[in-house]
This record gives C-alpha cells, structure tokens and sequence, in this order.
C-alpha cells in the first residue's frame, strides 16, 4: 500500500469527506487505521465495515458498531467480534452460531460473554474438543467445575487456566485427586502410542508442539494443565506449594512468581540452580527482609536486578544495589512508595547511588527537586533532568555543566523551551538521542526540527511534528524513504487542500 495513504488515514486534521474517499478504496491496510481513528463517524464505521469486512473486528473492538449494523448470516466473522466484545448479547445469534457447521465460529462463540444457558451447554457437548476447550477457558464457574472432569485432557487444561474455576476444583485439576483420568489428550487424539514428538518434525502439516509426548498418561498436556494451574492466581497456595521441588524447570518458574507462597517455599525456591527461577521470586513480594537480603549476593547480575524491583526490598540494600547493578532509568517500586522523610533522607545521600534512585520520582518538593537538579554527580543530574517544572535556568545550567551526558533527558523534560530545545539541537557534539527526544517535544521549533531531519532515527519523527514547516512537510512526500513519506502525510499541519490532491492522484 502506498505509504502516503496510510500517513493520511492516521492524520488527525484529515477532513471527513476525504475519510470516505478511503473508505471506499476497500483497502484492508488503510481499514485497519481507519477503524482505529478518534473521530470516525458511525456511518463511516458501517460503510467501513461493508467495504472491508477484516475491519469489523477493530470496529467492534472500539465500540464503533451496533448489532443493527450487522447482518449475522452474511457477515458471521463480524457478528461473532461484536459479541465477543459484549456489544450484541443477542441469545438469537448465539443460537445461530451454536449449531454453525464451522468450526471456528463455534470456538470463536465460546468465548463470548453472557451467553444463553441452553447455548452453553450445546458447546459444552460440542463434537469438537476445541470448542469445548474454549468454553472451559471463558465460562463460569459452575460450567468449569462441570468441565473439570471432561474425559479430554485438553479440556482440563483450560480450566485450570481460567481463573473463574473454584479453588477447589483448581486444587483438584492441578494433582488429579478426586477426578477420574482422563482418557484422551492432543497426541494420542493424532498418533499411536507411545509416541514423542520429534522436534524437528518434518510433517508441513503437523500442528503438535515440540516435544508433545503421550505413552497413555498424556504427559505432556498434563504437564501444560499443571503450569496453567501454578500460574493460576486462583489456585489455592497449599495446592501448589508441593512443586517447590518439581524437575520441571517450568512449573519451578511459574511456582516462584506466586505471591502468595509461605516462607520455607520461598527460600528452598532461592536456591534453584536457575536463574530464571531466582529472578522471578527476587521480585515477589512474598520475600521476607532476610531472604531478599541473602538474594542481593546473588551471583547472577539479574537475579540482582530483579531484587531492586521488588516492592519490598529495604532502602539500604537498594541502594547497595544501584551501585552495584545496571538498574536503568526507571522509578522503583520502593521508591515510588518511599514516605517524604524518606525521599528526604535519600537526596541528601552521600552516595550518588541513592540521589539518582531519588531523582527518579516525579513528585518532588521543589527544595529537593532543586537540590537533584544542582547535584554534582552526573548520574544523578541525568535522572532528575525530565522532572516537569525545572526553570529553563536549571535545565541550561545541567546543559553547561554536563553536555552530551545530560542532553537527551533534558530534551525529554515537558517543559524545556523552544530555545532549549533549538540550544540542545546545536550542540556539539551532536547527541543523537536528544535529538529524538527534541522531534516528538511539544515545544520543539521549526530550526529544532531542521536539525533533527539529520538524524536517521529522529527524523520520522521530526517528519509527523505539527511545527515542521509546510514547504519542508510537502518536500518529505515524495522521499524516497516510506517511512518518512508515511510520516508527513499524517502531519496534521498538511494543508487539507493537499490532502485532496493526494487522494485524488493516488
């Protein structure tokens, strides 16, 4: 599709009149933008979704279309997106599609909200496995209780993954107690057994996962039922805690991000030779102070990082961290909830590692906003640089002091001036982040701009700003780069008249 095109069906300031002009192109890449626009009318929306019938799942996803504009029995796909998206809970169509002879529209309605008793259990004796799987991962409790028991292990899989199943029925599915085996899963449905699935499977129209075994025990959906129920928040805590020591290097995985495990669990699982393991429960918050302080020796530099996310984690061990781990520049959990006197003490920190976690916080007093912003260290000057309301006096003086280390976060600042902005363009050397940073700014100006046109990176962006100037705008149609072409057609400050001639020659 020609990239001009989709840069107009994105442009905000695109007049009505030509929206219906792309509308009636028929075009699936330009429906697909269209559907997602702010201001597209209703009646674009049906002559949308009767121009290209691939738009009517967007369309019934952002609530453009009403079931009256619909017809289930031409237009079956678009039916079924409006009532899975609970915009057309009529029990007529779900009826309808209940006994359709294909298949997918019978797994696609059993994921529908609100749907008729007798419909549900019309799908829940459904012929085809599939369909029924797909009812047990969205149906409520009572019918997931019902299914837990299904003779098809793919069945119970997908209640162990549906967080409506009662606990106890949960409990039940994950160790198989109180349920009678199941008698059929995915493998043993296709091969004979026993049988492995080779991993590099030649078969052009196999569909079972590497590795899929089945020796009559359906080992490996049972394997997929019993991660689906430890990552099940709903699965009760004494159900699960009995895998703390399970070979599965998944299910261990999965066992260590619950938050709701005891503390002997969560110290055998902080001895896992693996450091996925280990990563996943340094961020669970279900940690006591001693183990999160025996994590932060790991020897794994993620597991370490993953720590300095977790909630919990004590101020003196994160900032032990900060010095000692690539965290990036983010605001941590700890940090987010530290109390003022906490903030407080962090800023005045004689280490730098602590001032810069500091600086991360957008909610400043301006006292120790001002003091961040002064700071000695570069590290800490770089991370309060985008903190909103610093004077331009401050961001130029980091600027002055810093240069190129500080740059492209005081770009990023929603306050930096044009002027700033334009200062920081020119720098030298040039700081190919800030310049990103200055092309999607509010207040960069045109010269900013110009500038950042440069930049590979910087000037898609620098192509779609509203303060580009139009000669320049209607110059990057036609570059030889889709992308940037793509960029100023959705310019908003693109002339409607040259939005006309646009559509009218392509």
């Amino acid at each position: 599709m020609n990239p001009v095109l989709r840069g107009l069906a994105a442009n905000p300031s695109m007049p009505s009149e030509l929206i219906d002009r792309l509308i009636a192109l028929g075009d699936r890449d330009i429906a697909e933008i269209l559907a997602r626009r702010a201001d597209l009318g209703h009646a674009q929306a049906v002559a949308l979704a009767a121009s290209v019938e691939e738009s009517v799942p967007w369309l019934a996803y952002e609530g453009r279309l009403t079931a009256a504009d619909i017809d289930p029995a031409t237009q079956p796909d678009g039916a079924l997106d409006l009532l899975t998206e609970g915009h057309a809970r009529s029990p007529e169509w779900a009826r309808l599609f209940a006994d359709d002879p294909v298949i997918e529209h019978r797994e696609k309605l059993a994921a529908c909200p609100g749907l008729p008793a007798d419909v549900v259990e019309r799908l829940a004796a459904d012929p085809d496995v599939r369909v029924v799987a797909e009812l047990a991962l969205w149906t409520t409790p009572r019918t997931a209780a019902r299914l837990a028991s299904h003779p098809h292990a793919a069945v119970r899989r997908a209640v162990a993954a549906n967080e409506a199943t009662p606990p106890d029925v949960l409990a039940a599915v994950l160790t198989g107690e109180g349920l009678p085996p199941a008698r059929r899963c995915p493998v043993c449905d296709r091969e004979e057994t026993p049988f492995v699935h080779d991993p590099h499977c030649p078969r052009l129209d196999c569909d079972l996962p590497p590795g899929a075994a089945c020796d009559g025990s359906h080992e490996s959906t049972r394997h997929d039922t019993e991660l689906a129920a430890l990552s099940n928040p709903a699965t009760p805590t004494e159900a699960v805690v009995g895998f703390v020591d399970h070979p599965s290097l998944l299910l261990r995985w999965a066992l260590a991000a619950r938050p709701d495990l005891p503390p002997d669990v969560c110290a055998r699982l902080a001895e896992d030779l693996n450091p996925g393991v280990r990563g996943d429960l340094a961020e669970n918050p279900a940690l006591d102070d001693a183990l999160i302080r025996a994590l932060a020796t790991d020897r794994d530099h993620e597991v370490r990082r993953r720590l300095a996310h977790n909630p919990r984690v004590p101020l003196d061990v994160l900032t032990h961290l900060a010095g000692t781990t690539r965290i990036g520049a983010t605001l941590l959990p700890r940090i987010a909830s530290a109390s003022p006197d906490e903030v407080e003490e962090l800023a005045a920190s004689p280490d730098p590692a602590a001032r810069m976690l500091t600086a991360q916080r957008r909610d400043l007093a301006p006292a120790v906003r001002d003091a961040l912003a002064d700071d000695s260290d570069a590290k800490v000057v770089k991370s309060i640089a985008p903190h909103p309301s610093l004077t331009d006096s401050r961001l130029s003086s980091m600027l002055d002091r810093y240069g190129s280390q500080v740059a492209a976060r005081v770009a990023a600042n929603p306050d930096a001036s044009p002027a700033l902005l334009e200062a920081i363009a020119r720098h030298e050397p040039a700081a190919r982040k800030a310049l990103r940073e200055i092309a999607r700014h509010r207040h960069a100006s045109a010269p900013a701009l110009l500038a950042c046109l440069q930049d590979p990176r910087a000037r898609p962006l620098a192509a779609a700003h509203a303060a580009l100037p139009q000669a320049v705008i209607e110059e990057l149609l036609t570059d030889a780069d889709a992308e940037m072409a793509e960029a100023a057609a959705a310019n908003p400050s693109l002339p409607p008249g040259v939005m006309s001639d646009l559509v009218s020659g392509l």
